[in-house]
Formats: C-alpha cells, sequence, structure tokens
C-alpha cells in the first residue's frame, strides 16, 4: 500500500495526532508540518522524524507531497484553515469541534459539498471503549428504548487544562459548554439517536474568576504549568490566563427532535477526572463507572427493586495501549480518516453531528448567558444532512 501523505497544521496540544498519523510503510506519514511557534516545530521535528516543518500553513496546503490535510490548530481557526484546503482539493481532517460558531461550521459543511472534497470531523468520543460499549448495550435492546441520558463530567484538571491559555477567551472558544462540551454532547446525541432541538443551561464563573494570579498579557505558559498531582486545592492555582471569562461550571437540559431528554453538566474543579453516563430506556438503565483501565458498565434491567449495588449485568471496558491517546480512540480515528480518504463512503464520525454538537453547545451557552432563557438550536439544510449522511457523495441527477 502506498502511504498517504499528510500535511499537518498545528503542533500544539492535538500534535499528537500528527504523530500517531505517521505510519512511513503502513499507509501514512507525515511529511510537513506548519506552526507559526518555532518551539511548536522543534516539538514537531523531535516528534515526527525526517519531517519539514515550517511556518506558513499555506505552503501545506499547496504542497504537492501533500494528499490530506489534518487540521489541529486552536478552535476558533478550524473553519478558515478547513476551507482552504477544502477549495484546494485537499481531503480535510478538523479536530472537534469543528468550529466555534455555528455559521462557521455551516461554512465549512457547504464548501465541502460545493468541492466534493471529503471532510472529517475528529470527534474521538465515538470511538472511546467505554462510549461504543455504551451504544452496544443499547443497540442491543437491552435497556429498552432510549428515554433520558443524564452526563455529569468532572474535570479534575480544568484549571490547569483551560484557565491558562486561549481556552479561558470567549473569543477563541465561545464558552467551555461548546469546547470541552461537544464531545459529550455528540455522545448524548449518539446514544440517543437524534439531535438537541431545545436547551435551557445555566452556569458560572465560581472559582477561577476571583483568582488575581494571572500572568501579563502575551506571557508564556511556565514550564510546570500542569502537575499531576499538584495544584489543590483549586485557589493555589497561579500563573492563571491573563483574561478569563468562560464559565468553570455548568448545566444544560435538552430536549431533542426524538423527544428524549437529556441533561448535561461540567465543572472544572472538582477534586477528580472522569466522565459519568447514565442512560435510561422503557425496560432498563445502563452507567458507567469510570472511563479508562478497570471501568465497567452496569445494566439493571429485570426487575424494581431497591437501591442494588449488584447490576444484573456488568461488562468490563476493553483495556487501550498505555500510550494510546483519549483511551485508545486517537489511532482509530486516524485510521478510519486514512479508510475515508482512500475509499468514502459512511463513517461513525459526522459532520453533520459535529456541527449540531456545536450548534447544541452555542445554544446553550447563549441560554446561560441571558439567565437561563429556553433556546432554540439552529436548524441545518436538509440538503447537506442528506450529502453528508450519504456518505458525501453527489446526489444522483433527477430524471
Amino acid at each position: 500500500m502506498t502511504d498517504l501523505r499528510l500535511g499537518a497544521l498545528g503542533c500544539g496540544l492535538r500534535g499528537s495526532l500528527a504523530r500517531t498519523a505517521h505510519r512511513p510503510g503502513r499507509g501514512s506519514r507525515v511529511t510537513v508540518v506548519a506552526d507559526p511557534d518555532p518551539a511548536r516545530r522543534d516539538d514537531a521535528s523531535a516528534l515526527i522524524p525526517g519531517v519539514r516543518t515550517i511556518d506558513d500553513h499555506r505552503k501545506v496546503v499547496e504542497a504537492p507531497d501533500v494528499d490530506a490535510v489534518l487540521v489541529l490548530t486552536p478552535d476558533h481557526t478550524h473553519a478558515d484553515l478547513a476551507c482552504e484546503a477544502l477549495r484546494a482539493g485537499k481531503p480535510v481532517f478538523v479536530e472537534k469541534p469543528l468550529d466555534i460558531t455555528v455559521e462557521r461550521c455551516d461554512r465549512v459543511l457547504r464548501t465541502a459539498r460545493e468541492t466534493g472534497t471529503r471532510l472529517y470531523v475528529g470527534h474521538n468520543m465515538r470511538h472511546m471503549p467505554v462510549v461504543r460499549l455504551m451504544r452496544d448495550i443499547v443497540a442491543r435492546g437491552e435497556i429498552g428504548e432510549v428515554k433520558t441520558v443524564w452526563v455529569r463530567h468532572f474535570v479534575g484538571y480544568g484549571g490547569d487544562w483551560y484557565f491558562k491559555d486561549w481556552h479561558a477567551e470567549r473569543r477563541y472558544t465561545t464558552g467551555l459548554l461548546l469546547q470541552k462540551g461537544a464531545h459529550d454532547i455528540d455522545v448524548v446525541h449518539w446514544l440517543a439517536g437524534g439531535y438537541t432541538r431545545r436547551v435551557q443551561a445555566f452556569g458560572d464563573l465560581m472559582v477561577y474568576g476571583d483568582n488575581p494570579h494571572r500572568r501579563a498579557p502575551g506571557e508564556p505558559k511556565a514550564p510546570d504549568w500542569y502537575t499531576e498531582d499538584g495544584h489543590w486545592p483549586p485557589h493555589t492555582q497561579r500563573a492563571l490566563n491573563a483574561v478569563i471569562d468562560v464559565e468553570d461550571v455548568s448545566l444544560v437540559n435538552m430536549c431533542l427532535n426524538n423527544g428524549v431528554l437529556a441533561a448535561y453538566q461540567q465543572c472544572h474543579f472538582t477534586p477528580d477526572y472522569w466522565r459519568n453516563y447514565t442512560v435510561i430506556g422503557d425496560a432498563g438503565r445502563l452507567e458507567n463507572f469510570g472511563d479508562g483501565p478497570g471501568a465497567v458498565v452496569r445494566v439493571w434491567n429485570s426487575r424494581r427493586s431497591a437501591h442494588r449495588g449488584r447490576a444484573d449485568a456488568e461488562y468490563s471496558v476493553p483495556d487501550t495501549a498505555d500510550d494510546a491517546g483519549h483511551g485508545g480512540a486517537d489511532p482509530l480515528i486516524i485510521a478510519e480518516f486514512l479508510r475515508f480518504v482512500r475509499e468514502g463512503g459512511r463513517t461513525d464520525t459526522s459532520p453533520v453531528a459535529a456541527r449540531m454538537a456545536v450548534a447544541a453547545g452555542c445554544a446553550a451557552t447563549e441560554s446561560l448567558r441571558t439567565g437561563g432563557v429556553v433556546h432554540e438550536v439552529p436548524t441545518l439544510d436538509p440538503e447537506l444532512i442528506a450529502y453528508f449522511e450519504g456518505g458525501q457523495r453527489a446526489p444522483e441527477p433527477r430524471a
């Protein structure tokens, strides 16, 4: 098999995906990485043997030795870079979220449709073992028809990961209910088999907003900006971003277009990091306990009773390699993208679903910033839905 030649835009927080995609002799290799930061270019050279590094993304898009492009830059740049690559006829992988506004997301989808260039959005949680196990349980009918989904997201390292750089600013993220929550909202949609049509949310900046220990504007993060067991309790955080105007706790209620009701809660100052999903159908419920090594999904579906710690069924979440990003999901989304570039067809990730997760997150953010007013989620052009759900193939001409 001839290697697909990949160009990567950005080698920051998600630069590890470029390393994952570099498989010389096994189907793909990264030939060039663009990043305006010299330190990031040095990182790319160290991560990817033999890669060429440059500071101008346009040279990647136009390079003759690039067959497809990985967009791994900060969220607010995704639409512009993706559209440029799509117009150049290069298949595109966009790291989630698709972008930070509904309008920008729709522009990417329209550009892909108009150019006929393949578009893939890396919602890696659809490939996480715990999520796929829950979806399999739902698909087998073990809890009946899904009626409601509840998600609690404890972001134990939130102060380090989201309040020390651009993630802390609305102009770059819209808000963490979108930036961080788009993953979980997409999973809710996948498990429930529908998309959010109405939202109502509350949120606040409860902890990090009062912390005066900020870096000066333009001052880079210190080498010790993150520690696995330090910076506790949260008010001991230091060298936070100069601007912090996103919420550190939020909760949203969602009404899906198929009648399913869902709730998502996110907190960035908890002592532990994990996600807890509860999916309730008309014949049982499931719940995950952990989402990494040793995690299990338990199912209660045989009878009514008082609280029972012992479930009717318990399934172990498959283990993954220690170095496989996002619980083993990163290698799988790269593999799916490469297959998609070569063959086309449908994929487990979906540009439509990615857009709908952003749309729900945007509407929820508007709701929490307007006192919890119910907001409608903007709909998507049916022709775009049909195009992407049909595997990104042009519709047959009418007789």
